[in-house]
């Protein structure tokens, strides 16, 4: 459930992007001529990114209401998005959203590698070891595949939006940062499946008592 909410805002980007046309058309009678030509004449990106904005602080919105608290890479998020995204609409120049997926990543990349050098726990140790009972090596192990994956992730971001087509960046956003997701999120389940211990005896008997 929380994938999928994290990439509500990209589907909806998706979307818009896909079917801007038809959902600009409706709006022929409701908004001012000059604003509605204005608006048919942009590009479907930039109306995709418009509408990315207020998508993502939607999305904060219903996570702090399903959840009672709001995550602070989520914040950092919508940061990147409202800059990144308003850049975009202001400019009309597309590469500052392209660059958005990297720069997070990065980002969640940079505060993986930091919390293994601060505290006893990493952070994936710290987000799972309520569920998880594995050995030190293993959540370090854990914690740098997590490195590993938002730098790769980051940089196929930049190759796909730089060196192929504009609506195959689009696909990519949603499909391919979606599967990759998904394919790692399962590789790690397996290793995780190969390494969690069973509590002790005395663990369960606590636990029961």
């Amino acid at each position: 459930m929380k994938l999928l909410v994290d990439f509500l805002p990209i589907v909806i980007f998706f979307i818009v992007y896909k079917f801007s046309a038809e959902l600009i058309a409706p709006l022929s009678g409701v908004l001012a001529p000059d604003t509605f030509e204005l608006l048919s004449q942009a590009q479907p990106i930039i109306i995709a990114t418009a509408v990315l904005i207020p998508a993502t602080f939607l999305q904060i919105l219903y996570t702090r209401w399903a959840t009672g608290k709001i995550e602070k890479m989520h914040l950092v998020t919508l940061a990147l998005v409202v800059v990144l995204g308003g850049a975009t609409v202001l400019f009309g120049d597309k590469s500052f959203i392209q660059w958005k997926p990297t720069i997070v990543n990065w980002l969640f990349a940079g505060v993986f590698l930091g919390s293994q050098f601060i505290g006893s726990k990493n952070l994936i140790q710290r987000m799972m070891d309520t569920k998880f009972t594995m050995p030190a090596e293993i959540w370090k192990r854990l914690n740098y595949g997590w490195v590993a994956f938002f730098v790769f992730a980051g940089a196929i971001n930049l190759y796909v939006a730089f060196t192929m087509s504009e609506e195959s960046w689009v696909n990519f956003k949603l499909f391919g940062m979606l599967g990759l997701t998904l394919v790692f999120i399962i590789a790690q389940g397996i290793y995780l499946s190969r390494h969690i211990q069973e509590p002790t005896s005395s663990e369960h008997g606590t636990q029961q008592g």
